[in-house]
């Protein structure tokens, strides 16, 4: 009797849609619950400025629910003490591929970018390939994919490094470098383009964020940003799937606003925004 009741159970598991609900049932139907840093400006902010939380606001009226966050420093541990326990149920960015979580379909497409002057023997350069480089002192965040094209291209022995892992609370690498790069005390920034793009526009004027679009070899400069979900949750990553297929262009013009560059799907080039 008990092995035919067994036999009975998992067949109706296995029935279209029942394992779907069945996995839909860790994802709140009564809020929008983002998994999030608090200190990850201009990302993702407590106080709700930054773009992700923006995107988030987006896709939560969308839905019709309030946006609930679970807060945890960007580090270490960050998927297993937010998604992985239960807490909440998307990271709105996360790269395309990794093995953590499940990613939706991408929303954005962007890359590193040289930081210069805008004025100055510099001003024009677009590539780390650029003799004018040579001996000059450049930024970059440790452990970084652009290390590999500045040791390539002989840049690396004057280089300044800065801290990868920070608790953002307390350290800001990536406003630490801009501001040694107004000092004249390094001669470019090598950053991530939507943390470097956003803090450009929004306090330093004197500056210009010019893509790495023109790197020859691995690895790669652009990568595609997703969001991440709890593997085995099917449902809801279609859910998410449709929402972001709805609102690229509000995404988009979120993203624009902020300052983070936008490339187009293969990172060849600019994206063009919809009107």
């Amino acid at each position: 009797m008990r092995a035919w009741a067994k036999a009975l159970g998992l067949a109706v598991a296995l029935l279209p849609g029942v394992a779907g609900a069945q996995m839909a049932e860790l994802v709140s139907q009564s809020a929008f619950r983002v998994c999030a840093d608090p200190a990850n400006d201009p990302m993702s902010t407590e106080a709700g400025t930054g773009f992700e939380n923006r995107i988030a606001d987006l896709l939560a009226a969308e839905l019709e629910r309030p946006v609930e966050y679970s807060w945890f420093p960007m580090a270490t541990g960050f998927v297993r003490r937010t998604l992985g326990e239960k807490r909440c149920d998307v990271i709105i960015g996360f790269a395309q591929g990794h093995e953590l979580v499940q990613n939706t379909n991408h929303y954005m497409t962007s890359v590193y970018t040289l930081i210069l002057p805008k004025t100055g023997e510099l001003s024009d350069v677009v590539t780390l390939a650029d003799p004018r480089l040579k001996g000059k002192v450049l930024g970059i965040v440790a452990g970084s994919p652009p290390g590999t094209h500045m040791a390539r291209n002989g840049l690396m022995a004057k280089a300044r490094a800065y801290p990868l892992f920070v608790d953002r609370r307390v350290q800001s690498p990536a406003s630490d470098m801009l501001r040694d790069l107004e000092a004249g005390e390094i001669a470019a920034a090598v950053l991530w383009g939507p943390i470097g793009g956003p803090l450009v526009k929004r306090e330093h004027p004197d500056l210009q964020v010019v893509p790495l679009l023109h790197e020859v070899g691995a690895p790669k400069m652009f990568y595609r940003i997703t969001m991440g979900v709890r593997l085995g949750e099917d449902q809801w990553k279609r859910e998410l799937n449709s929402l972001i297929r709805r609102n690229q262009a509000e995404i988009d013009a979120i993203l624009n606003d902020a300052g983070v560059p936008l490339l187009n799907d293969m990172g060849t080039e600019a994206k063009v925004l919809s009107q």
